[in-house]
């Protein structure tokens, strides 16, 4: 059975939508592990606050985390047409490990998921260009959830499958 990191990149509908695919993972045995974002402590990256006071703590247990898991899902909500910055922000300060950073993506399985209150195609799109270009396999199919109605329980099985399948 696979291990699987859910990544919630913002604390209310992503992460009620990432929860909600912890449950269907489990439910066929696999284990999940949401990875809330916004609960990290880390802060905005930028190269003098790497150089004055190195990785936040919270980076090595992130990493690790990720690194553990046979793929990721990943959920986040479509900020101005494109990615939010905890997303970003996570994902820049995994490149500081640039000895070791490109294996952590490589080939890995990534399925996308959000709810936005917008369309969500922006996001899926934007998701997808970024992680494809770091190296991960990304899922064809992915979740989007509008406001005010939630995603349908076939497409959270049929994305996990999918994903579950890659690992």
């Amino acid at each position: 059975m696979a291990t699987i990191a859910i990544i919630a990149a913002t604390s209310d509908r992503n992460l009620a939508l990432a929860q909600r695919f912890a449950g269907v993972f489990e439910a066929e045995g696999h284990s999940a592990d949401v990875i809330e974002l916004a609960g990290l402590n880390l802060p905005i990256f930028t190269t003098s606050h790497s150089k004055e006071h190195g990785a936040p703590e919270d980076l090595d247990g992130l990493w690790s985390r990720l690194e553990a898991a046979d793929g990721w899902l990943v959920c986040a909500p479509e900020y101005n047409g494109s990615t939010p910055p905890t997303l970003v922000n996570a994902i820049t300060w995994l490149s500081t490990r640039w000895q070791d950073f490109r294996a952590l993506f490589n080939g890995r399985p990534v399925a996308l998921a959000t709810s936005s209150g917008g369309g969500g195609e922006y996001i899926i799109t934007a998701m997808r260009n970024q992680f494809l270009f770091l190296g991960c396999d990304v899922v064809g199919r992915s979740t989007i959830e509008k406001k005010g109605e939630d995603a349908r329980e076939e497409s959270l099985e049929d994305v996990a499958s999918r994903l579950t399948k890659l690992c």
